[in-house]
């Protein structure tokens, strides 16, 4: 048996009964909105045990180190942006389908924004890294186990695939 509320139904035939352009723009106006970028997770092919991951000193320096990340653009395929983030921001360029997607894929931060992540393997010994020394000071890689400090957004996007400082902890 359904019970429905007389006041629920008639807002929904209300709200139906406008034309779709209004409909759309009255559910933006009152639903949550988020910035949607993409971020990759760069590790090193030929690293053994725990690993290398490649990490970026982006200005201000003194608020840690984090992942090749950025927002995309209108319409912008999420895999399409997390590659072309890739190459603007370390040198490295790689087709979109030697990405593949992290598990989970999307992180959903509660200050409004979402994270599509990517994962890819590239050998480091054979990888030049060329940084702009604006957007980004310094690419390294760093040994999974010993990290450097990180930002307060990588170190908890990390500790959702049980990586870093937060590894984890159910906060991340």
């Amino acid at each position: 048996m359904t019970r429905r509320s007389p006041l629920r139904t008639l807002f929904y035939r209300a709200f139906y009964g406008l034309p779709f352009p209004l409909r759309r723009r009255l559910v933006r106006l009152f639903v949550p909105k988020y910035v949607v970028g993409s971020v990759t997770l760069v590790r090193d092919a030929e690293a053994t045990g725990a690993g290398r991951l490649l990490l970026l000193r982006q200005p201000p320096a003194r608020r840690g180190w984090g992942l090749p990340a950025g927002l995309l653009e209108r319409r912008e395929p999420p895999i399409v942006g997390a590659a072309r983030e890739l190459a603007e921001e370390t040198g490295i360029r790689l087709a979109p389908d030697r990405l593949r997607p992290a598990v989970p894929n999307a992180v959903v931060h509660a200050q409004g924004w979402v994270d599509m992540v990517f994962e890819t393997e590239v050998p480091a010994s054979t990888t030049e890294l060329v940084v702009d020394g604006a957007e980004v000071q310094e690419a390294a890689w760093h040994p999974i186990d010993d990290l450097p400090h990180l930002t307060t957004a990588t170190a908890r996007l990390l500790g959702h695939y049980g990586i870093g400082p937060l590894a984890g902890r159910s906060d991340a």
